[in-house]
């Protein structure tokens, strides 16, 4: 069905949004800016309107304390755009694993009234995509009451479940802008290409990959140059996967499911990448309830999960999401490919941090700090890596595991590490 394309203004669309709403915000590289930038134009007759959302970019508009009982995050990924919030009681934070968040709004657990989404034009059928951000965005609009539409022509049409007839918006605002990038190659260091060579070795040959966020999935994936037939399934994708795509390293041939496609839920990176997957049939940009479901997952062969760590202390307790009680990321779907991978023949969960910090601490501890958030239990742990090698946690009991992760701290923090070690465990 074509329909009639008439475009509103920011604040004319945004009237649906009544007192004590529920807005989800679409996230990632399509964060609607355009439509933030104009919710504080109704806040004069606006109270308790709750934002939902995962990572988002960019100024929020509404963040500020003056906005205090008119509007509040609650997010459910904590990305730098509303950390200050969380951390400062401005805002709140719910821990769940990603592929479980369409649930909360399928079981109206969290019952949206409003969707603020980014989409590509109408198609010549009156269909729109939801571009490189389809993750948590699909169950969003399938669920919510009201949709609005920001149509920005940046936003690459993509192959999957993100496609959306335009008769579905309540309204539609053109606005022509950028979407976010972000280069994660430029933030690598010596040792993360070092962590790159050294997951790269635990990779075999048509293996299926998945990375997380950072600066080390993309080391390991600069390290990747010399394999064979990989496959790519995974929550997201960034720069580093296109130069073997077109090398033939990656090329999906030997996966169990969805042979000769990349499985993603979406895609972060520059506007290469956001060029290269517009309208390519080799990228299938998935719900984040099937892409990252452990059932889903282990269903890959040789399936290798890497995702990295704030902390792991010498247990193998994997903190991700916090820094002590300072709330820094989310839970994520870290704990949905963990477990996935260790359940897939041939299968090998990683995570991958360096040894210390950038301000020189040991990022293996004795013990997490206090308030620290275990996102990876000890029993999911299999393999840990930094610049100083690999460690093997599973089925060691709690002194191997001890003496392995030691071995790959910073040789400086060894001897403090051995020394708490000898008091827990009387070994050393």
């Amino acid at each position: 069905m074509k329909i009639p394309i008439v475009y509103k203004t920011p604040e004319e669309a945004l009237s649906v949004i009544q007192p004590n709403n529920r807005v989800y915000l679409h996230g990632s590289a399509q964060t609607p800016t355009c439509l933030l930038k104009a919710l504080p134009f109704h806040a004069d007759r606006l109270k308790n309107v709750e934002l939902v959302s995962i990572t988002v970019y960019g100024d929020l508009y509404v963040d500020k304390p003056e906005y205090a009982g008119i509007f509040h995050f609650n997010s459910l990924f904590v990305s730098a755009s509303v950390r200050n919030a969380v951390n400062q009681g401005l805002a709140d934070y719910v821990p769940v694993f990603l592929s479980e968040i369409p649930e909360l709004f399928k079981q109206k657990i969290l019952p949206l009234d409003v969707a603020l989404i980014q989409v590509s034009p109408p198609d010549i059928h009156g269909y729109c995509s939801m571009g490189v951000s389809v993750d948590i965005a699909r169950s969003a609009v399938n669920t919510a009451e009201h949709i609005i539409a920001l149509v920005n022509p940046n936003v690459p049409r993509t192959h999957g479940d993100g496609l959306i007839h335009s008769s579905r918006f309540d309204s539609m605002v053109y606005c022509d802008e950028p979407l976010y990038e972000m280069n994660f190659s430029t933030k690598a260091t010596p040792a993360d290409a070092k962590i790159g060579q050294y997951v790269a070795e635990l990779i075999e040959d048509r293996s299926t990959i998945q990375m997380g966020i950072g600066s080390i999935p993309d080391a390991v994936l600069k390290a990747l140059s010399d394999h064979k037939d990989l496959g790519v399934h995974t929550e997201m994708c960034s720069d580093g996967i296109i130069d073997l795509f077109e090398k033939d390293i990656i090329n999906n041939k030997y996966k169990q499911i969805h042979p000769n496609k990349v499985v993603t839920a979406f895609a972060l990176g520059t506007k290469r990448l956001y060029d290269y997957v517009n309208d390519n049939p080799a990228f299938q940009f998935l719900d984040i309830d099937y892409v990252n479901d452990p059932h889903v997952i282990r269903r890959n062969n040789k399936m290798v999960a890497i995702n990295s760590a704030i902390e792991i202390d010498i247990t193998g307790q994997v903190c991700a999401d916090s820094i002590g009680t300072y709330q820094y990321s989310g839970v994520g779907g870290q704990m949905d490919f963990i477990r996935g991978s260790s359940l897939s023949d041939g299968g090998k969960p990683i995570i991958a941090l360096p040894s210390r910090t950038a301000k020189g601490i040991s990022r293996i501890v004795s013990t997490l700090k206090p308030g620290a958030g275990v996102v990876t239990t000890r029993a999911h742990v299999h393999y840990v890596v930094t610049e100083y090698g690999v460690a093997y946690l599973f089925g060691k009991n709690l002194r191997q595991r001890a003496k392995a992760l030691i071995n790959i701290a910073h040789p400086d923090d060894r001897e403090a590490l051995e020394r708490s070690c000898h008091e827990r465990f009387k070994i050393f």
